[in-house]
């Protein structure tokens, strides 16, 4: 009998069994089975699970009966070096599968999704392979577009004429309405080779697939432009086009609602989705809050207009904003030319370092003056350096990933936050825009072993070097900028090496000097308090000695040490055991030296 027909551009799949690593392999088919998807055909000595478990279904347990009775499946020949492997049949010929989850059951010996459990030699799901399955009824997206290799297409095409796109500046022409995963990866890999990480491949792979097949007509769509989120409903099926410049190849048809939300109204959980940096972002999680926002306006489209040109954004110089007296006013730094001191480090270095003890409010300055001068919190990402934090977790290498059905381990090439800004900085179009990366805590890490090689690139942006495991050219984009943190009290300053030291400016934030000394003052006296708390701290950090265990001001600028009671709660439980741990074995009474009661009685 003629083997049935392979379903033409798919490749042959495995299941690799737990705890022995016997495998499994097949193909999918061109006829369809019963339940409207391929058939599945499990190849001649494939291995199969002997044990059925209870989550297997009837149909499932009866094929597999069948297939023992009729010599379709024997017993394997045990391994004499591994007796308690165990125990497994082979099929003894090619099996037809009514789907490739019916021969993922037959192969596990319980149920199991064939698209996510069989996989191509390089790891890729047998889904990528697949049209479209059930999605959810509707769903939300964001699309980016204020920054198209330099046009603001948001603002000069999308909202006038009633359209999102992608610019798929290198796709092919595609023959299919609902192109696979599959086919999309082989078209990008072939038409971005050379103008595209392994990285940005990935994700156009992904971005593309969610723009033609993912969205339908009737979903909602978001996009920013300007600071201000815009909302509408999909109205049309994805067109391939071609466009001027090669900005907008791929569109839909959108109705646009006629007013916008500015970003810093929006529900913080919808401004934490908007923060994810891919072209494309799946919003369906916070789709009833997109609703809700939809409602406070009417459901009026946008007026359509002619437009028969793109208005260029011109090419501009990477500038970082000027510091201004409202910047100044909101972090309450009195002195604007220290602020202004920090952006020319940044222009001069792209990487400084906040330094100073607990509570000078590092990480929030760090927050505050990436977003201003990134222009939004979109263009900002943050990390957490710990002991365990290695080059892998930073930039790339490979990581275990767990299939959830085999519960089987296989390592992968992933990109960490730095690569994922550097490449999302490096895009076309996008080196005059800033982006931020924040390091919260830099120190605590082994800094050379996360750095790597990267450590020549912070300070040589125009040159390359080759990645330990991509093997490509890397270089770190000039737009790319760094802000660390560093909690003196925890590690002294004096610990970093020489190579940190020339890489990045060092700014302290030190309760004694400006602009932390008398920030809790200024604080106070804006949010209509009682002056008394200022007063206190200055006299606490006046009785200690080492200036690296000195008392920041943000343990004083919470409202519940306002509440009854609550400068003396903050000073028992927070304050009070930072000195203890300081004077550790001097036998010194902290409550009668740094206490509230010794402090006023200074005071008079």
């Amino acid at each position: 009998m003629d083997r049935p027909e392979v379903l033409p551009g798919t490749p042959e799949f495995v299941i690799k069994l737990p705890k022995d690593g016997a495998e499994a392999h097949g193909f999918l088919l061109t006829e369809f089975g019963y339940n409207g998807t391929h058939k599945f055909l499990l190849r001649q000595g494939s291995a199969v699970a002997a044990e059925a478990w209870p989550g297997l279904g009837d149909h499932a347990r009866r094929f597999r009966e069948e297939l023992r009775a009729n010599g379709g499946l024997v017993d394997a020949v045990p391994d004499p070096d591994r007796p308690d492997a165990p125990r497994r049949w082979i099929a003894a010929r090619d099996i037809e599968c009514n789907s490739s989850s019916a021969a993922a059951a037959l192969v596990y010996g319980y149920g199991a999704s064939g698209p996510e459990s069989w996989r191509t030699d390089d790891g890729h799901p047998l889904g990528d392979y697949l049209s479209t399955g059930w999605r959810a009824p509707r769903k939300a997206w964001l699309v980016r577009g204020s920054n198209v290799s330099g046009h603001n297409l948001v603002r000069q095409l999308w909202l006038t004429e009633g359209i999102v796109s992608l610019a798929a500046t290198h796709l092919p022409r595609l023959e299919e309405d609902d192109p696979t995963k599959s086919t999309l990866r082989r078209f990008v890999q072939e038409g971005y080779e050379g103008a595209a990480s392994y990285n940005q491949k990935r994700g156009l792979v992904d971005e593309l697939h969610a723009f033609l097949t993912q969205m339908r007509i009737g979903d909602t769509v978001a996009t920013i432009g300007d600071g201000t989120l815009y909302l509408g409903r999909i109205t049309g099926d994805a067109v391939q086009t071609t466009s001027p410049g090669g900005l907008s190849n791929l569109r839909r048809s959108v109705r646009w609602l006629p007013k916008g939300h500015p970003y810093e109204e929006l529900p913080e959980g919808v401004q934490q989705k908007l923060s994810v940096q891919h072209d494309v972002v799946d919003l369906t999680g916070v789709l009833d809050a997109l609703d809700q926002l939809a409602e406070q306006q009417g459901q009026q489209a946008p007026a359509g207009g002619d437009v028969s040109s793109v208005e260029r954004v011109e090419p501009r110089e990477l500038v970082l904003p000027p510091v201004t007296d409202a910047l100044a006013e909101e972090l309450l730094v009195h002195d604007k030319g220290w602020l202004e001191e920090v952006r020319h480090h940044l222009v001069e270095d792209r990487q400084i370092v906040l330094y100073g003890p607990p509570g000078t409010g590092k990480t929030y300055l760090a927050m505050k003056l990436a977003e201003y001068f990134g222009g939004g919190p979109e263009r900002v990402k943050i990390v957490q350096f710990h002991p365990s934090y290695a080059y892998e977790d930073f930039f790339e290498g490979f990581r275990p990933v767990e299939d959830p059905e085999t519960r089987e381990v296989a390592f992968r090439l992933t990109a960490g936050p730095l690569r994922e800004l550097a490449d999302l900085a490096s895009r076309e179009g996008n080196q005059h825009v800033p982006y931020f990366l924040i390091i919260d805590e830099i120190n605590r890490a082994n800094l050379a072993k996360v750095f790597g090689e990267l450590y020549f690139l912070l300070e040589y942006r125009e040159r390359t070097v080759r990645l330990t495991y991509s093997g490509d050219d890397f270089a770190l984009p000039r737009n790319l900028f760094v802000i660390g943190t560093m909690n003196t009290a925890d590690r002294s300053i004096a610990l970093v090496d020489s190579a940190m030291r020339r890489r990045f400016s060092f700014v302290e934030l030190s309760p004694r000097t400006e602009p932390t000394a008398g920030l809790l003052a200024r604080w106070l006296e804006r949010e209509g308090k009682d002056p008394e708390a200022a007063r206190l701290l200055d006299a606490l950090n006046s009785r200690i000695d080492d200036p690296d265990f000195a008392i920041g001001p943000s343990y004083l600028m919470k409202p519940d040490a306002h509440r009854d009671g609550g400068l003396e709660r903050v000073w028992r439980a927070k304050i009070l055991p930072l000195l203890e741990e300081h004077h550790y074995g001097e036998g010194l009474d902290i409550a009668a030296r740094y206490g509230l009661d010794a402090l006023r009685a200074d005071l008079g």
